[in-house]
């Protein structure tokens, strides 16, 4: 990408995303199993289908600013997710989309207010915090590490972010759910990585994956 994140930075990060998600679909669903539903993997897969299918193209991808970009994503996730992935995941989307505003392109550190904006959009809803054992274990530190890394360009703060959401997944593991459906498993949720902070690793990593020539 170039210094700034451009509307054909927003649209590859979704199609990324959209690409981890469908590559690692079985996989989430799988612990979705374990202490959910059981659907995680295939509704998330649905909706950033949707989402790549929301996305302007041609003449008209550079002419819509990179936060109408995700809010239409958002949207479109919204509409085609099924369980609760779909209504947070649209959420963060829209947030991030809503605090960029129509600027023509933004720099690593409004992008980190975005992300920001996201992780406040998602926790409103959720109410859930740290150490609940949701996606907001991931979120919240890969949030944190980009912020921090922000003055040194959108590709190394995607970088640390994406690491810091994977040591933030892996945190829930020994965890006992305090929201969502594995809540009800009480003890017997611990031992088990939450999907949803699974699933959040993947936004990160395709976010690094579109910034890495920054």
């Amino acid at each position: 990408m170039s210094a700034r994140f451009g509307a054909a930075d927003a649209a590859a990060w979704i199609r990324r995303a959209a690409e981890l998600v469908a590559a690692d679909a079985d996989r989430l669903t799988r612990l979705d199993a374990e202490i959910g539903d059981g659907d995680h993997g295939l509704n998330l897969n649905r909706g950033f289908a949707a989402a790549v299918e929301a996305l302007p193209d041609g003449a008209a991808l550079h002419e819509t600013p990179p936060g109408r970009i995700l809010i239409a994503a958002g949207r479109a996730i919204v509409s085609k997710t099924g369980g609760a992935s779909g209504p947070l995941y649209g959420t963060a989307l829209r947030r991030a989309g809503k605090a960029l505003g129509d600027a023509s392109d933004a720099s690593a550190e409004q992008l980190a207010g975005a992300l920001a904006a996201a992780l406040t959009g998602i926790r409103e809803l959720g109410e859930a915090d740290v150490g609940d054992k949701t996606m907001v274990d991931a979120l919240t530190p890969a949030v944190a590490a980009f912020d921090a890394a922000s003055g040194q360009g959108a590709g190394a703060a995607a970088r640390a972010a994406a690491t810091a959401a994977e040591e933030g997944a892996e945190s829930t593991v020994p965890l006992v759910a305090r929201k969502g459906r594995a809540s009800y498993l009480g003890e017997r949720a611990a031992g088990h990585l939450d999907p949803g902070a699974a699933s959040t690793v993947l936004l990160f990593r395709a976010l690094a994956d579109v910034t890495a020539e920054d």
